[in-house]
Order: C-alpha cells, then structure tokens, then sequence
C-alpha cells in the first residue's frame, strides 16, 4: 500500500515558479513579424511553418532560463534552399527582426553577400575583406547567397578557403553574437556541405523554399501591380496567366523575380500604348490598367522565341 505521507523522492523536481508564454508571446513583438510574412509573402507555406517553430523554440528556452532550468544557447545558423526569386533573402531580413525582438541578436540588421564581398584576388586580400564583412554583421545576421561558390576545389590559386576557415571560426566563437544563413540552390548546396563537414556540423536549420504556383504567381503579380497603383483588366489578368504558365517552360525562369521583369516591360508597353493612341484627353483607371496586349505582346508568346533570350521578353 502508498505510503501518501512519504517524503518525496530526493530526485523529483520541485516548481520554482510560472511562466506565461503566451504572454511572453504577446510582449516580445515576434506575432508582428510573423502577421509580416504572411501579408508580404504569398505562398511559402512550409517555411512559415519552420519561422514558427523556431520562435516557438526560443520562447521556451527564454522561458526555461527564466526559470532556472538547464538550457543552452541554441545554434541559429541556417541554411535557406531554392530557386531564385522564391523570398529568400526577404525572410532572412524577417527572420533578423524576429531574433532581435527574441534577444539572440543585439541589433537584428542584415548584411547580404556573395562570394566577391569575401573573397580577394590575391594573396592576403581575402582575411581583411572577409572580417570586415563579419564585423558589419556583428550583433544581426550574416546572409551568403550562392555559398557554394565560395569552394572552388578546382582552382588551385583560389582564395575561398580562407575566407571559410575564418567564417568557420566565427561561427563557433560568435554563436551568441552573430547567426549566419547560408542559401543557394539544393543540390549545389548539398555538395557544398559534403565538401565543408565544418559548415554541416554548425547548420543547425536548414529550410527548403518551394517554388511557387501558378496560381501563387498569378497573386504575386496583382500584388506588386497593386504596390504601384495599377490592376489587370478581365483579359489582361488571363494573358498573365498564359504567360505564367508559358514561361515557366522556358529556361532561367526566376520565380518572383521573372515576374517582375515581366510586369516591367508590360508597363513599359502600356505607356507606349497610351502615348501612341493620342486621343485626346484620359483618366486614371486608363492610365493604371493593364491590358491583354499589353502582356500578350511579349515574345514569350512568339513560336521563335530563343530560349537564351526568355528572361528579357
């Protein structure tokens, strides 16, 4: 029979008081930064998912040392995988934001490179250029887009190494001052960690970015027409449909990005439009609509349009 006036056992942990996450949750600002992603990003739904988790798992550890519980730092490195134009950098700035309202960067800024940012063009250039940079990034978020090209096995006079050894380095000692995202594409990034142990062994998060619908494209584009004050007519929003789907058959395709370019020279051809018709006198809804032939005219549309030339159509 339960003894229920025993003692309890020496190794039963005892409450050493309460925390409330949900408040911790309110105060700490993260909601704001996460209600961000959602209105200023289409789509991306399993990255949001992983942005969440993570702020949920720096709450409670938050909550664990308020408490007095074991806890450690936890390592924030990430590696961001896909295509171009897919947001990348863009959550990378939101995920600075969230963890300087967190507390596990002291100024939540962030400092986007590429190879030629780190690396010199002869001997005893790249460790200057390559701490200036991580220096700039102290104390906020330190982004590398196509890391891979850092690592160049084949070429024997490069200087990519040493700047690797140095961020290496960094990483390790500067943890608590300093989150570095590694990004590029999937497989490239995937040789590249099979080449450099060091920069596996210190990514602690590594998000894939999917690439977006068609539907998620269509969306983006009425966004960004809208950013500007213009729209799509019934016709021209089903012409940016057709080229949606027609030029995610062609080569470079970039997303975002190729939409972007695209509502370009569609603004440009509206502009040509209106000014060539000359009839006299118009209003504001001519002057912010797009039309069918305003995307239809893009030599996406055309039986022969070269491939190496899809992206400026």
């Amino acid at each position: 029979m339960n003894d229920q006036n025993a003692a309890p056992r020496e190794n039963a942990a005892a409450p050493v008081g309460l925390v409330d996450l949900a408040a911790d949750y309110r105060a700490s600002g993260v909601a704001e930064i996460l209600e961000e992603l959602d209105r200023e990003l289409i789509g991306l739904a399993p990255v949001k998912k992983r942005i969440r988790e993570t702020a949920a798992l720096l709450l409670v550890d938050r909550a664990r040392q308020k408490l007095g519980l074991a806890h450690e730092t936890p390592t924030l490195h990430m590696s961001f995988t896909g295509n171009p134009g897919v947001g990348k950098t863009t959550v990378a700035l939101k995920m600075a934001g969230l963890l300087h309202r967190l507390g596990y960067v002291r100024k939540g800024h962030l400092v986007a490179v590429t190879r030629d940012d780190l690396v010199g063009q002869y001997i005893g250039h790249t460790a200057p250029k390559t701490r200036e940079i991580l220096k700039k990034a102290m104390g906020g978020v330190l982004f590398i887009d196509e890391a891979y090209y850092l690592y160049k096995p084949d070429n024997e006079r490069d200087y990519g190494q040493e700047a690797i050894e140095i961020l290496l380095q960094v990483m390790e000692n500067h943890r608590d001052d300093l989150v570095v995202i590694l990004a590029g594409y999937a497989d490239r990034m995937d040789r590249f960690f099979a080449s450099n142990p060091g920069f596996r062994s210190r990514i602690a998060h590594h998000i894939e970015f999917p690439d977006y619908t068609d539907e998620e494209l269509l969306r983006i584009a009425e966004s960004m027409l809208s950013q500007q004050e213009y729209v799509f007519d019934p016709p021209g929003r089903e012409a940016m449909r057709d080229y949606i789907a027609a030029r995610k058959t062609l080569p470079h395709f970039a997303n975002a990005r190729s939409i972007r370019n695209a509502l370009d020279r569609a603004r440009l051809r509206h502009a040509n439009r209106l000014f060539e018709a000359q009839g006299g006198p118009i209003d504001a809804g001519q002057l912010s609509t797009i039309m069918d032939i305003d995307i239809r005219s893009s030599r996406v549309f055309a039986g022969g349009l070269a491939h190496e030339r899809s992206d400026r159509a």
